[in-house]
């Protein structure tokens, strides 16, 4: 992504040239107190909006939006605002395929340029897709993957989690993909991001689901 890309006021921060965020949450309260203001300055600005969450999440998160003066009906149907389903993005196939999602993301984002939005704030909630180890490992190593892509747009990308929906080693290795963390409602540099080529050497090398370190 280009230095030159105007700043994005999130999580009590400034987004600049890291774009790519994983964001922590504990409640609803929490995740919206978040990132209903960056919702809303995007549509404020004339951007587009791609939500992505589980389908017994889509009608809360519609009413989240309105409860904050966004009106859902004519920016959907504007189509600045999308909200997609996992069935309709990482798991099309019916399991999760990394290679897919990585091709899907990019066509994603530049849709919204082909719509003619200056640019696209896509949130996407993941939890469906690391429901065990092997999946796990494979979202990983697509997060990761992903670090590749997304400097070619300017576009922000934000992989929100519930904090309680996650196992540790999932966490952790969720943690280390994103150069950009969202933790207690504030964006702060990752300092446990991991260099890409030594992270997916390392997820590759992973043959069963995990075992204890005290064996």
């Amino acid at each position: 992504m280009s230095s030159t890309a105007e700043p994005i006021p999130f999580g009590r921060s400034m987004l600049r040239e890291h774009r790519h965020v994983c964001a922590f949450f504990n409640s609803a309260v929490e995740e919206y107190d978040v990132l209903l203001p960056f919702i809303c300055d995007g549509i404020n600005c004339g951007q587009r909006a791609f939500h992505v969450l589980p389908s017994h999440r889509r009608e809360d998160h519609l009413n989240w939006l309105r409860l904050a003066g966004v009106d859902v009906e004519e920016t959907i149907k504007s189509r600045q605002l999308e909200v997609a389903l996992p069935e309709d993005t990482y798991l099309k196939t019916g399991r999760f395929d990394k290679d897919a999602m990585l091709v899907l993301i990019q066509q994603a984002l530049r849709e919204g340029a082909e719509l003619g939005f200056p640019l696209t704030r896509m949130i996407a909630h993941a939890e469906t897709a690391v429901e065990d180890w092997e999946s796990g490992n494979q979202w990983v190593e697509y997060e990761m993957r992903l670090n590749s892509v997304l400097p070619n747009f300017a576009d922000p990308v934000i992989c929100t989690f519930d904090a309680n929906l996650l196992t540790a080693p999932h966490a952790i290795d969720i943690l280390r993909t994103h150069p950009m963390v969202i933790i207690g409602g504030v964006l702060v540099e990752n300092s446990f991001f991991t260099s890409p080529q030594d992270f997916i050497r390392e997820v590759q090398s992973r043959t069963g689901p995990i075992q204890s370190y005290r064996g």
